[in-house]
């Protein structure tokens, strides 16, 4: 109702142009919206950190929010990157493909297990970890479905949508996997 009141006053070509846009109508050319090619996850420790255990832990925490993340975007990662603050601040970096690219938090936990291997870490003491899920695509370019003997597997794959719908009504990061509980010790 203002709308049309405030165009009948303005009136010629300025009453016109904001006719149109109340209705819709305009010359500009609609912006898509991108999906991301990379998303990260990062955890601090409080204090420098030996334990390989509490580390591995932080490590699938952040596998299994990315996972959660790219899935709730229907993407599918082909790459991890993980970066390593020492208590010293040098920062160690170290990047790899995934064989088969996933969303599946097992997947990028097994990817970023493989990363912090190569690192060779013996007793570093870290104070940051960074993991990035690089080369985000659509799911739906990702490769079919490969029929697997591996019964294990596929229902751990077939649980996490079912974890994602119980965060999604329940609360954030209420259920997932019991190894990346941090506060263990």
């Amino acid at each position: 109702m203002e709308a049309t009141v405030v165009c009948r006053t303005l009136g010629g070509k300025a009453g016109r142009i904001l006719r149109d846009r109340v209705r819709g109508i305009g010359p500009r050319a609609v912006a898509v919206a991108r999906m991301p090619e990379s998303t990260s996850a990062s955890f601090g420790f409080d204090r420098d950190m030996y334990d390989p255990v509490l580390v591995r832990a932080a490590l699938l925490d952040l596998a299994v929010e990315l996972g959660d993340r790219s899935r709730g975007r229907a993407q599918i990662a082909r790459g991890l990157a993980l970066a390593v603050r020492l208590a010293g601040g040098a920062i160690a970096q170290r990047t790899r493909r995934l064989p088969q690219p996933s969303a599946y938090a097992e997947d990028l936990r097994t990817g970023t297990l493989r990363l912090l291997d190569a690192m060779a870490f013996q007793r570093a003491r870290i104070r940051r970890l960074i993991l990035i899920a690089e080369d985000l695509r659509p799911a739906d370019e990702g490769p079919g479905t490969q029929l697997s003997l591996d019964h294990a597997r596929e229902n751990r794959l077939r649980l996490e949508p079912v974890v994602d719908r119980i965060n999604a009504k329940y609360g954030c990061r209420l259920a997932g996997p019991a190894s990346a509980y941090r506060q263990a010790s």
